[in-house]
């Protein structure tokens, strides 16, 4: 106890001086100012770094000390920002400091300056400040050239959602510069007379490549490219586990990729080894177990990039973690139609320890089987009840037995079954048709289901069994896949057995029997209506023996061919549902109910007709207007027909349209059209309806029609209305009397003209010919049948008489064809008559007249006819007295004498008498002895042509029967 108390005496007066000491030294104020401050610019991090000493303290003497840091841009005057560094400082200490700028320092020159002041507990208050130091000026500009624009900063890298601030610097104070984020136009702020600054807000990631800013002056753009991470995750599912004991494995979920091309870097710590290990991989990482039976495990998971750490941990025990690998060799072995024994191998896990394994059998993709079984190091089990020919997989995964936590992974191998003979018989029905007494029939089956078949199905058996005749036989052998056959049977009962059969054997037997005569086809149709699921149908047994029932349908339209369906039901079913994926709605199906006897014999019950959905019609009728009044027409038009029907015909509208406006008649009601226009609509309700009368019209009026049919979903379509104009209301007398009599004169104008040559002959020959006159006949047989044509012989005039009116000396005709200038001095020589002589007493000259006709036209005009004289006229004898060519040269100067006083165009000249002979007997033939010649005691009037026409008179050489009184062509009749 003594010793003690001298030693802690001792202590204390040994450390008394020091204490003394040290409270001197802090009494006392220290000059502590920054020292040797020097600054250096970090352009990649864009930061500015600090360097500094404190002198003036003392060996081993340390003090908490308190900095006080201001910054400036552009000039020293401009602080931007003030902060405080505290830290422990020693003697000689270099103290380090850094300050991350927002605008690029490339942009701006920058001033540091501090100050400090000790904050430690032994010095006593008051405390303060010391002298600032000298501004350290920082200008990254020095390093730059004399390009005309530069932008800064240059590759920059930032995390998305933040902050950046970029700048440029123009040497060029008067261009005009702007800047571009992405081809987008962005504006800044300018920060000096060269500096503009442009602060973006919330940056996105774009691409992997970095997201793009530049500026445009006059010269080539400059820019930079901004490098932007997405935020680094929190790894997720993290958990640890083992294969074998030996070596653990931890896995991960990294969560999206940042986009930097640098990754982010995952360090697996585990806190009770204090061991650490740098994984290879983002999103897995091996631990190896030591062999100091460590059971407990505590992983830390750090993940980290350039901007933030993230992590995450896990305690666990390494027996619990164990994960085995997937078992080997699935095999199956001893495979029959029904068993099969599989087969597997396992690794071993440490210590020998067992495993739990679990066997699956999966057909058609489900689980029909599981089985767990308990191994070590293979394993076997044998998987019965299979189905024969069927393709079944196998899979096998094993787990630790002792502490189970996690299968392994799956190994699967698949096989198939034996074949085995088929199970079922087919389902068949048959279409029977009667061919001139002789039934034929056609055997349909259907293939069956792969769970019956047990084996491909190689062909089908048809026995064909005559019930009449016990012997009579027949086996027809169908290959596969054929689902149907043909038999023509005579008019006996038959059975028809079908089999299928695979390389075992055949199924069991379907038989149909069909009888030799038709059955009861006279049943009356019903309708039904579809639904979504199908068409329900019900029907009444007939028969209490039945065994079945099968209703028969076509999958098809009508108008194609039928593909015939089926469907078997049981004895007491009396309803059922018949769907397809075939139907189609606006589509009419026929389906027929047959009942099976116990003779598997099939009788119709009932017929059934309609519609999965009824749909409006898809076209309209053919319609035919006739039957046409002025007050009524009738519209008729066909069947409709059945396989073309949408739905079932209800009835049809009849449209009608006026463009007078009328009111509708009576049963029609006003509708409006799609087209907004407004008609008359009448409904016929009864679809057998074909004619409908549209009476109580206008007559000349036009009238529209348009006639459509309707189903329970609606009408047809809206085609064009048709026009019909009704006549006027006394158009059909008007018919009934012009058409007779336009017949009639149809018929006369063709009989003329088939009779034209034959009226020509009777009624106006070229040259008529009197003895042929049915006329003259006429007159004969009426009045005298002894009178002639008149026949002048052996007869002198008795005079002849020119009338003369003195005017003009001219001549003029009207209608001749030479002008009064031509015809001028022209002598007239067209008088044939002899002037008759005072002391005339015998025989004389004579003219002879034969076959004159008489010119009323030109007596009408005032002319004088004259008549030719043919060559055929007989000759008359003249007398010694005068010859004819004398008497001629008379006439003609006499005649020209006297015509000279005659005015042009008012001569005429007359024949006042003519003496006709007496002479009787046949006209025919002159008499043998003709009498004397004697004054005529018959007159006629004639005519003589007028001067104009005349021709040119004879010549000395021409004979009185030659002379030509009319010009060549004229001829008058």
């Amino acid at each position: 106890m003594a010793l003690f108390a001298v030693l802690q005496t001792a202590f204390l007066l040994a450390l008394l001086p020091l204490r003394t000491y040290q409270s001197e030294v802090l009494s006392e104020p220290l000059p502590l100012t920054p020292e040797s401050l020097s600054v250096s610019i970090n352009s990649a991090k864009q930061c500015l770094h600090l360097q500094w000493t404190v002198h003036n303290l003392d060996y081993h003497q340390e003090l908490k000390m308190v900095f006080e840091i201001q910054i400036s841009r552009f000039k020293a005057s401009d602080v931007i920002w003030t902060g405080n560094y505290s830290t422990t400082v020693t003697q000689n200490q270099v103290l380090h400091w850094s300050w991350e700028s927002e605008l690029p320092l490339e942009c701006a020159i920058h001033f540091v300056r501090m100050r400090t002041m000790v904050d430690d507990a032994r010095i006593p208050v008051p405390r303060f400040w010391s002298n600032w130091s000298s501004w350290k000026k920082a200008d990254a500009q020095n390093s730059l050239g004399d390009h005309p624009l530069y932008v800064f900063p240059k590759d920059k890298l930032v995390e998305e959602g933040s902050d950046v601030t970029i700048c440029y610097i123009s040497r060029n104070h008067q261009d005009n510069i702007s800047c571009y984020l992405e081809d987008v136009l962005t504006f800044g702020k300018q920060l000096d007379q060269s500096v503009w600054a442009f602060e973006l807000k919330n940056i996105s990631f774009l691409r992997k490549t970095g997201t793009n800013f530049y500026c445009q002056g006059q010269g080539v753009p400059e820019g930079v490219v901004l490098f932007v991470s997405k935020v680094l995750e929190e790894p997720k599912n993290f958990s640890c586990e083992t294969r074998d004991l030996k070596t653990l494995t931890c896995t991960w979920d990294p969560g999206d990729d940042t986009g930097l091309i640098q990754l982010p870097s995952y360090t697996l710590f585990e806190s009770f080894s204090r061991k650490k290990t740098l994984c290879k991989h983002r999103n897995r990482c091996d631990w190896q177990v030591t062999q100091d039976s460590q059971e407990m495990y505590n992983f830390t998971l750090v993940a980290e990039n350039y901007f933030r750490k993230r992590s995450v941990s896990i305690l666990f025990n390494l027996i619990h973690g164990v994960h085995p690998v997937a078992p080997y060799n699935l095999f199956p072995k001893n495979v029959s139609a029904t068993n099969a024994t599989m087969t597997w191998k396992v690794h071993s896990i440490g210590n020998n320890s067992a495993l739990l394994c679990q066997l699956q059998l999966l057909g058609e993709g489900k689980v029909i089987q599981q089985h767990n079984i308990s191994i070590r190091v293979n394993g076997e089990y044998l998987l019965s009840e299979l189905e024969p020919d069927t393709e079944y997989m196998a899979r096998v995964r094993c787990a630790y037995a002792d502490h189970f936590w996690k299968w392994s992974e799956l190994i699967s191998q698949n096989f198939t079954t034996a074949e085995a003979a088929p199970s079922e018989a087919p389902d068949v029905w048959r279409d029977v048709m009667f061919v001139s007494g002789h039934p034929t029939v056609t055997l349909f089956w259907k293939p069956l289901s792969k769970v019956h078949t047990h084996g491909k199905i190689l062909f089908y058996n048809v026995v064909v069994e005559n019930l009449d005749e016990a012997s009579s036989l027949e086996v027809l052998s169908v290959p596969a896949p054929a689902n149907s056959t043909k038999v023509t049977l005579n008019q006996s009962s038959y059975q028809i057995h079908v089999t299928a059969h695979n390389s075992v054997g055949p199924s069991p037997a379907s038989t149909v029997a069909i009888s030799g005569h038709p059955g009861n086809e006279n049943v009356e149709e019903g309708r039904i209506n579809g639904t979504e699921d199908g068409f329900p149908m019900s029907w009444k047994p007939q028969s209490r023996n039945a065994t079945g029932y099968v209703v028969e349908w076509c999958d098809g339209p009508q108008n194609l061919p039928c593909v015939l369906q089926w469907k078997n039901l049981g004895p007491t079913t009396t309803g059922t549902v018949i769907s397809s994926g075939a139907f189609r709605p606006g589509v009419r199906y026929n389906f027929r109910i047959y009942e099976i006897s116990t003779k598997r014999m099939a009788h119709l019950l009932e017929k059934k007709t309609g519609y999965l959905e009824e749909l409006a019609p898809s076209y309209n009728p053919q319609v035919v207007p006739n039957n046409l009044t002025s007050h009524s027409f009738t519209l008729s038009w066909k069947d409709y027909p059945t396989e073309s029907q949408t739905g079932f015909i209800q009835g049809y509208y009849v449209y009608l349209k006026s463009k007078a406006g009328e009111k509708c008649h009576r049963g029609f009601e006003k509708t409006v059209l799609p087209d907004n226009s407004v008609c008359c609509k009448y409904t016929i309700d009864n679809p057998d309806q074909k004619t409908f009368v549209m009476k109580d019209l206008q007559p000349e009026s036009v009238y529209e029609f348009f006639v459509t049919p309707y189903t329970s979903a609606g009408e047809g379509p809206m085609d064009d209305f048709r026009k019909v104009t009704t006549p006027d209301e006394y158009s059909h007398i008007l018919i009934h009397i012009i058409l007779p009599m336009i017949f009639c004169v149809l018929v006369i104008m063709i009989a003329c003209y088939l009779k034209s040559q034959w009226l020509k002959d009777k009624c106006y020959p070229d040259i008529p010919d009197p003895y042929k006159s049915s006329v003259l006949s006429l007159i004969k047989s009426k009045e005298n049948p002894h009178i002639t044509i008149m026949n002048v012989n052996d007869c002198v005039p008795d005079a002849i008489e020119v009338v003369n009116k003195p005017e003009g000396s001219k001549i003029q005709f009207t209608g001749t064809r030479k002008s009064p200038t031509e015809t001028k001095g022209t002598k007239p020589a067209y008088l044939d008559l002899l002037p008759t002589e005072k002391n005339y007493s015998g025989p004389g000259p004579c003219i002879c007249f034969e076959n004159f006709t008489y010119n009323q036209a030109a007596s009408d005009l005032g002319y004088c006819g004259h008549f030719p004289v043919t060559s055929q006229a007989p000759h008359c004898p003249l007398g010694p007295l005068t010859s004819p060519e004398n008497l001629l040269k008379t006439l003609e100067q006499n005649y020209m004498n006297s015509l000279g006083e005659i005015p042009a165009g008012e001569a005429n000249l007359n024949y006042v008498s003519q003496l006709a002979s007496p002479v009787s007997g046949d006209k025919e033939s002159p008499p043998t002895n003709p009498p004397e010649p004697a004054l005529c005691s018959e007159y006629k009037m004639q005519m003589a042509i007028p001067l104009g026409l005349a021709s040119p008179p004879p010549s000395e050489n021409s004979s009185l029967s030659s002379t030509t009184l009319l010009d060549p062509g004229e001829h008058y009749h």
